[in-house]
């Protein structure tokens, strides 16, 4: 049986970058590699990858494999799922953590039956038990109203793919050094079913939602496409991006690309600010990685008060001109 020993990520690439998520994995890895006394790795797959190893390595990878193929150029299931198999099985980490991104989430429940294990997904938070140096990996349940912990005892490695934002990354260093690999994809282009025939990039105007550090969330309260627009004075004074719950996206008033929530985008935002939203527990279960949370609602019993850092009970309509206004003068 091969001896399972370190920590690997999983890493992917946006516009010829390093991903947010991956630098977020590589942050979170650091911390459990060194906890164990055991490097750090990072995976690449794609075409055309160029300097992204070195790249890696200043951001807290030991080791970086790159898989470098044409075939591997856009993210396709087969492919990959192949690949990370192959690559995995000769590295043998004892530890493997993905992004809950798109392709995460198709991604990782097919390798983990490939790989003969098991995989928490969505998770929040990672640590190892002192004890039994285990993986401790915590995530919500019952739409969020609870978290629980999960450890995989009898199968390797240890895999988990984590919630965008719930680790933090490190500070670059260009003086660390490390090791880059590379690694034959040694595809069979039969095994690949599917093809990517276009590519269409969402237009997002100004901060992009899932990478903002102040959102302003809109709910079923605010009533119309034209009272979200007035979210977006606010917004514009923060830097924020704009969020919405479900009602407002279902009933046209905002792009479903909006939504924040167990089924739309999940946030983790240094400020969040709901305005005219109840908080139920599917919409909690998107910000409740938020630090701090400010409320505007009508209703002193909406649940999202229970969540909220800060609150006014009142008519958005009256607070937000005057919160906006009170804004621009502090900000100047």
């Amino acid at each position: 049986m091969a001896e399972y020993k370190g920590v690997m990520v999983c890493g992917e690439i946006s516009d010829g970058k390093l991903a947010a998520s991956t630098l977020e994995l590589l942050g979170g890895g650091r911390g459990l590699a060194d906890n164990l006394g055991e490097e750090l790795s990072l995976v690449l797959l794609g075409s055309g990858l160029g300097d992204l190893g070195k790249e890696a390595i200043a951001f807290g990878a030991d080791k970086v494999y790159i898989v470098d193929d044409p075939l591997l150029k856009d993210y396709q299931t087969d492919a990959y799922v192949a690949v990370m198999e192959k690559v995995v099985k000769q590295v043998a980490p004892n530890i493997l953590l993905l992004g809950t991104t798109s392709m995460g989430r198709d991604l990782a429940p097919r390798l983990a039956f490939r790989l003969d294990t098991a995989v928490s997904m969505d998770c929040v938070a990672l640590d190892i038990d002192p004890d039994s140096k285990l993986l401790l990996q915590t995530r919500p349940v019952y739409g969020g109203n609870a978290k629980a912990v999960y450890v995989c005892e009898d199968t390797k490695p240890q895999m988990a793919a984590v919630r965008a934002k719930a680790l933090d990354p490190l500070e670059r260093d260009d003086a660390r050094k490390g090791e880059v690999s590379a690694i034959e994809a040694g595809l069979d282009p039969s095994i690949i079913r599917t093809k990517v025939v276009d590519t269409v990039k969402e237009e997002v105007a100004g901060v992009k939602l899932e990478d903002a550090d102040v959102v302003v969330t809109g709910g079923r309260g605010m009533g119309s496409t034209e009272a979200f627009q007035e979210l977006e004075p606010l917004a514009k004074a923060l830097g924020a991006a704009i969020g919405a719950t479900r009602p407002p996206c279902d009933n046209g008033w905002v792009p479903a690309s909006l939504q924040v929530g167990l089924t739309g985008k999940i946030v983790s935002p240094t400020l969040y600010i709901a305005v005219a939203l109840s908080g139920s527990s599917q919409h909690i279960a998107g910000c409740s990685g938020a630090k701090n949370i400010i409320a505007i609602n009508k209703d002193p019993e909406a649940n999202i008060f229970k969540e909220a850092r800060f609150g006014v009970v009142g008519d958005y309509k009256k607070v937000l001109p005057a919160f906006t206004a009170k804004v621009k003068e502090l900000l100047g």
